[in-house]
C-alpha cells in the first residue's frame, strides 16, 4: 500500500488488506513521506476491532529490496510519485479521499473519516477476493 504520508488511507488499508488476506500474504505499507500514523485513523479501526495502533510510518525506500506482488496506490499524488518498482510487481490505483484534509466540527471529521474507511473496506475485500 502506497500513499503520500503513510498516515491514514494506506494505514486503513494495510489493516484491511491484513484482515481480510490473514496469512496470505505479506502486507506492507508506506509513504512516499512519512507523516505518522494518525490517531483518528487509529480510531476508526479500532471502531470495526482492527487495532492498527502499532503500525509505523514508513517511507517507500525501505521496502527497495523487496520484491513485491502488488503495489497499490492509495491516492493519485503517490501514483504520480512512485518510484520505479524493478520487479514484477503488478501496479494497482484507487484515489481515496484524504480524511486529513476534512474541515469542520470534530463529529463531522470523524464522519469523514468513517465514510473513507468505508470506501477502502470494500476496495480491500474486492481486492483479496480477487487476488488471494
Amino acid at each position: 500500500m502506497l500513499c503520500t504520508g503513510n498516515s491514514c488511507r494506506s494505514q486503513i488499508a494495510e489493516g484491511y488488506l491484513r484482515h481480510f488476506a490473514g496469512n496470505k500474504a505479506e502486507i506492507y505499507s508506506a509513504g512516499v513521506e512519512t507523516h505518522g500514523v494518525n490517531p483518528r485513523a487509529i480510531q476508526v479501526m479500532a471502531e470495526e476491532g482492527i487495532d492498527i495502533s502499532g503500525h509505523t510510518s514508513n517511507n517507500i525506500n525501505e521496502y527497495a529490496g523487496i520484491d513485491f506482488d502488488f503495489v497499490i496506490t492509495v491516492c493519485d499524488n503517490a501514483k504520480e510519485r512512485c518510484p520505479y518498482f524493478p520487479s514484477r510487481a503488478q501496479l494497482f490505483h484507487e484515489n481515496f479521499p484524504d480524511p486529513a484534509k476534512a474541515t469542520g466540527s470534530e463529529e463531522a471529521i470523524m464522519q469523514e473519516f468513517r465514510r473513507v474507511r468505508e470506501l477502502i473496506k470494500d476496495y480491500s475485500r474486492g481486492f483479496v477476493a480477487a487476488n488471494f
